[in-house]
């Protein structure tokens, strides 16, 4: 008799494919909200374990500030060719020409929150009535809230007061007309579970995720990437780093970390021994104490 042995990360692979399948049977228009980062990445390999030989069920969604790392775009183009898929691009910068959004001013200005609102358009142009996305709870506690399937009203809101219960992996899709789901298949991964994933699946990433020597200044006490889209004066001084980026957003709320990590057994090695959590390096997130919360209340990934 065949005995199998799975370990954690086989439970956490079986449970985010079940989870894909799962949208992929009770909602008609889905989509993968891809950032470039490694959790849409390693979204998008377990969607290809879900669903191969045959076509992804949804295509791969980018929401494009304009101000994403050129080596973000670099990889997601190559990879969108290597697997085939199809790939839509909601644009920040048309949702500025359009008068949709207005550019922030001042020394701290980004296009980070601006998304939303492209988003919001993107889904309703669409038509999508499930959004797929690589949050984690242990990201930040305002998703640590959040169902695996989180209900969004008709205006993309979300309440967290209307959160479903899921009990024995039994997931509730049904939404009424207009309003759409938020779902987060490794919502139950930590940021070492999904390292460790990349190891074992030998997974390619973007380059500024292991260390590199790049122009920085410092702001706010965070190692900021010198770029045209930082508004700078002559209080930046730019100087050179050995740095890599823990996560993967728009340049101008993105920090670094100072590392000399350029392997992945080096970063898992970092992971472990850091207090601080990945989102501790979003310049956003710490517009307040309840910042990432009122952005998802208004209807932010």
């Amino acid at each position: 008799m065949s005995t199998y042995n799975f370990d954690y990360l086989d439970e956490l692979e079986a449970e985010a494919i079940h989870i894909l399948r799962e949208v992929a049977g009770q909602f008609e228009k889905p989509a993968l909200l891809f950032s470039g980062g490694k959790d849409s990445i390693t979204l998008v390999r377990l969607a290809e374990k879900a669903f191969r030989p045959g076509k992804f069920p949804f295509p791969l969604v980018h929401i494009d500030t304009g101000h994403n790392f050129e080596e973000t775009i670099t990889y997601r183009d190559k990879m969108v060719e290597r697997i085939g898929e199809r790939l839509i691009i909601g644009s920040v910068q048309e949702s500025i020409d359009q008068g949709k959004v207005v550019e922030q001013k001042g020394k701290n200005a980004s296009r980070n929150a601006l998304q939303t609102i492209t988003l919001l358009d993107t889904i309703a142009k669409y038509e999508f009535d499930a959004c797929i996305g690589g949050a984690r709870r242990d990201e930040e506690k305002a998703r640590a809230k959040e169902r695996i399937f989180s209900v969004r009203d008709e205006f993309g809101q979300w309440d967290p007061k209307r959160q479903r219960p899921e009990l024995w992996n039994i997931y509730n899709g049904k939404i009424h007309k207009g309003e759409n789901v938020r779902v987060f298949p490794i919502s139950n991964w930590t940021e070492l579970d999904v390292w460790n994933y990349i190891r074992r699946e030998n997974i390619e990433l973007p380059s500024i995720y292991f260390s590199h020597e790049r122009e920085v200044i410092t702001r706010n006490g965070q190692l900021m990437a010198a770029s045209p889209f930082l508004n700078m004066d002559n209080e930046d001084v730019v100087f050179r780093k050995q740095v890599r980026f823990r996560t993967v957003g728009d340049m101008s709320c993105t920090a670094a970390v100072e590392s000399e990590a350029t392997l992945i057994d080096d970063i898992i090695s970092e992971i472990s021994e850091s207090k601080i959590s990945e989102r501790g390096a979003r310049m956003d997130d710490k517009v307040s104490e309840a910042a990432m919360e009122d952005r998802k209340k208004g209807g932010y990934f």
